[in-house]
């Protein structure tokens, strides 16, 4: 597979879609597949295109490492994205995003975060399956990025580097090398990020993630909302001692910057880049590597990782108790920050509920969140978190309800409800007629 060089890049967001296109030296933007349509790109993005600018979409919503094989939708949908900005690969997450379902015979849930996979056999073969599948769907070659984890599965069989060293060497997948993330395992986990990246494939490459975060009581959350830490900067050098990478990107999700500060961060990625280089000697020939043939998964197999997958999110989101061998403080810490990240996006897909219910909508919808998992997107959830406060005895506020009743009403038909009077006449005159 050819190396597509990339150059230094940053994550386009709506937010700073004019920083993005005034930053002197952007070679190319990744932006998140599920944010846009194809057939309505942003403009900013057409521009950027029309300058020369790559432009790749990065998928949250795949959940490869997951027990069920991809959905077929899901894959079509970021083919699609692909095609449409003319991107020359596609990138995912080596992660778990849902559970249950018909390989438990139990309702499926959503974390609506990207969650670790045991580092097992049983999990790998099921990862390399599932990467198999993506790519033969896929019209352009995919890469897979590590992930960020506040907790370990107790029983891991494998570390970070061999775990991946083996996927890339059986699917022939390009690999997304997240730096914030090995940080985050060296703080949560007690990894070491330079023996994990002795272990790694480095000629499997496509590109490097560089993002902040921030440390509180031991744990280091990766928030992408903080600037990039020294220490992060310190292994994006010493993998560019290592290797060339052929890409660099610096991500920012949420509390933007001025731009200034944003030229600051890259101008920081390149120089970490160039003291990496200083240091390694002539590239050493990539290494081609033919993916092993191999078989299907068996159903058992599946099963296993879903019940165990299940269990675990369960816990997390649902309030039941957590597996055996995990540490408890840990998944108590991910629990609240998944419950949190679902009030926040909430708030921002229905900006309108924290309006009617003011100061009382976080703790409302933190006590909603605890037992009442997400079972589809987050519109969806906000819905079911409007229809859980319309319940009886739950609002003390008749205005607050009547608001409440109002803006689901307006929602929970085929299409929005319009306020004005005479298309809200006509449309009940016609449901009238029909009736008859």
């Amino acid at each position: 597979m050819t190396t597509v060089r990339l150059g230094t890049g940053i994550g386009w967001r709506p937010e700073i879609a004019d920083a993005v296109e005034a930053l002197p030296g952007i070679d190319w933007v990744e932006v998140v597949a599920e944010n846009v349509c194809p057939g309505h790109l942003p403009a900013s993005l057409l521009r950027l295109r029309e300058r020369g600018a790559t432009v790749v979409p990065h998928g949250v919503s795949l959940g490869l490492g997951g027990a069920e094989r991809p959905d077929e939708r899901r894959l079509t949908a970021l083919a699609e994205r692909a095609a449409a900005l003319g991107s020359p690969l596609v990138t995912e997450h080596i992660a778990f995003v849902r559970a249950g379902g018909p390989l438990t015979a139990s309702p499926g849930i959503e974390a609506g975060h990207l969650l670790p996979v045991p580092r097992t056999r049983d999990a790998l073969d099921v990862l390399c399956e599932n990467v198999r599948i993506a790519q033969d769907a896929l019209p352009v070659p995919l890469a897979v990025e590590n992930i960020a984890a506040l907790f370990s599965w107790p029983g891991e069989e494998m570390t970070e580097g061999q775990f991946l060293y083996e996927l890339a060497d059986r699917t022939g997948v390009r690999l997304l090398i997240d730096v914030a993330n090995l940080h985050t395992n060296h703080v949560n986990r007690g990894e070491d990020p330079a023996e994990a990246l002795a272990a790694l494939p480095l000629e499997a490459v496509a590109y490097v993630h560089v993002a902040g975060g921030f440390e509180r009581d031991g744990v280091w959350h990766d928030s992408h909302a903080h600037p990039v830490p020294r220490p992060v900067l310190d292994i994006l050098t010493d993998l560019a001692s290592r290797v060339s990478p052929p890409g660099v990107l610096l991500e920012r999700d949420e509390d933007f910057p001025p731009t200034a500060e944003l030229e600051r961060e890259l101008d920081a990625i390149r120089g970490a880049v160039e003291a990496g280089d200083r240091v390694r000697g002539d590239a050493a020939p990539e290494r081609v590597r033919e993916p092993a043939a191999a078989g299907p998964v068996a159903g058992a197999t599946r099963e296993r990782l879903a019940l165990a997958q299940t269990a675990v999110l369960s816990s997390l989101v649902a309030g039941t108790p957590v597996p055996e061998g995990f540490d408890r403080t840990r998944m108590r810490v991910q629990a609240r920050a998944l419950a949190a990240k679902r009030a926040d996006v909430v708030a921002k897909v229905a900006p309108e509920l924290p309006e009617i219910l003011g100061d009382g909508y976080r703790p409302a919808f933190l006590a909603y969140a605890q037992t009442r998992p997400m079972t589809g997107g987050y519109r969806h959830d906000a819905m079911a978190f409007v229809e859980h406060l319309l319940r009886p005895g739950r609002l003390d506020d008749p205005r607050t309800r009547r608001a409440l009743r109002e803006w689901h009403r307006d929602r929970s038909g085929p299409r929005p409800r319009s306020h004005r009077p005479t298309t809200r006449l006509a449309r009940a005159t016609r449901r009238a007629l029909l009736r008859r």
